[in-house]
């Protein structure tokens, strides 16, 4: 009786796992600080301006949250939120993507047959 699923508790949210959760939360920190970002990089990597301006860019690229960086968003299989292996055009990892499209759950895809 301790391996019977319970269906009556609430969901607290929309998302696979907390890995997805954090991987939405960096995606919107992203297109939050995109622009800062980019002119606080342009003015630390300037090698023309004067030292005191690229000073005042490096303190302003370390006061942006790491996590609003493109190099720490990861995509995910949005059903399994499994890191590896996914399908870029259907959002899907290679394997919940074999599974749906043997099923025919997937438009436009056919098993490939010679």
């Amino acid at each position: 009786m301790n391996n019977v699923v319970k269906l009556n508790q609430p969901v607290r949210n929309n998302w696979t796992d907390w890995r997805m959760m954090k991987d939405n939360r960096r995606r919107k920190l992203l297109v939050q600080y995109a622009p800062d970002r980019v002119r606080a990089k342009a003015l630390k990597k300037n090698d023309v301006l004067p030292a005191e301006i690229t000073e005042i860019g490096a303190k302003m690229l370390a006061e942006i949250p790491r996590d609003a960086s493109l190099t720490r968003i990861r995509n995910r299989c949005a059903i399994t939120s499994r890191p590896r292996g996914v399908v870029t055009r259907w959002r899907l990892s290679r394997i919940v993507w074999r599974h749906l499209a043997d099923y025919n759950k997937l438009s436009g895809v056919q098993r490939a047959m010679w």
